[in-house]
């Protein structure tokens, strides 16, 4: 099935990782994934098909700014993770008309989406399967990181999505920002080293005596992070929420130690 990928711009959706991409699955009866705002190039593919159905990967703000107009000016039917039916609403203004959990068949003219959960960058996330075709919004991005940060992060959740989304073997994968994905093995066993050693590395500092998330943070990261601080702490705090639940180190939510 025919998986059109339309970038908004960065002015649009306001999003330090660059342009948000909005995907249009299908031709008649077609499904509207994250337009995270409007353009011009995202209202003529709209124009040019027939949109029965939007949904989102999750609720962040440069993934559902679009969903109010283009659900008003399609009259499509607007999809929200059971569950999250009150947040999804106070996202996007617009009350959905059905809910999908894992394993949902979406019908799209004469194929189908299938939904499959993948938490940890936000705890509703999910991707959109298309095939061999996965839609996966932050779950992947051909270069960089995806920011799993504490509080609303879960490491140990996204990390388990990840190796989900690997185990399946798709053939492409079209993120929520920057290029779409040829390699996706390649991508997402990056993605997964990376975050076993920036844990390593967070394991390593609270050996070394670092107990605070400050001192972690410093301790954790080889470059300057100066700019991005309160990201980087978030991320380390979320490493220590993974590593406190496998009994790794002991966490108070203030300090960090290694187990007695």
């Amino acid at each position: 099935m025919n998986v059109s990928r339309v970038p908004v711009s960065d002015e649009v959706a306001k999003t330090p990782s660059g342009s948000t991409n909005a995907y249009l699955v299908g031709v008649d009866g077609a499904l509207l994934v994250d337009p995270g705002g409007e353009s011009d190039e995202l209202d003529a593919a709209v124009a040019d098909r027939s949109v029965d159905h939007i949904a989102v990967t999750h609720h962040h703000p440069d993934h559902i700014a679009g969903v109010s107009r283009y659900a008003a000016e399609t009259g499509a039917t607007v999809w929200a993770r059971r569950g999250r039916e009150r947040s999804f609403e106070s996202a996007t203004g617009v009350a959905p008309d059905r809910t999908f959990r894992g394993d949902t068949t979406i019908e799209i003219g004469a194929g189908c989406v299938r939904v499959l959960e993948t938490p940890g960058h936000a705890s509703e996330h999910v991707s959109f399967v298309v095939g061999e075709q996965y839609l996966v919004g932050d779950l992947v991005l051909a270069s960089g990181s995806v920011v799993v940060g504490a509080p609303e992060g879960d490491m140990r959740a996204y990390l388990g999505s990840l190796r989900r989304v690997y185990a399946r073997d798709p053939s492409v994968l079209y993120p929520g920002h920057g290029s779409v994905i040829d390699a996706p093995q390649a991508t997402v066993r990056r993605l997964i080293d990376h975050r076993r050693e920036r844990e390593h590395r967070v394991l390593g500092a609270i050996e070394a005596g670092a107990a605070s998330i400050p001192e972690i943070t410093d301790a954790a990261y080889e470059k300057d992070v100066s700019d991005v601080r309160e990201l980087a702490e978030a991320t380390v705090e979320a490493h220590l929420e993974k590593l406190a639940v496998e009994k790794k180190v002991v966490w108070d939510g203030t300090r960090a130690s290694l187990p007695a």
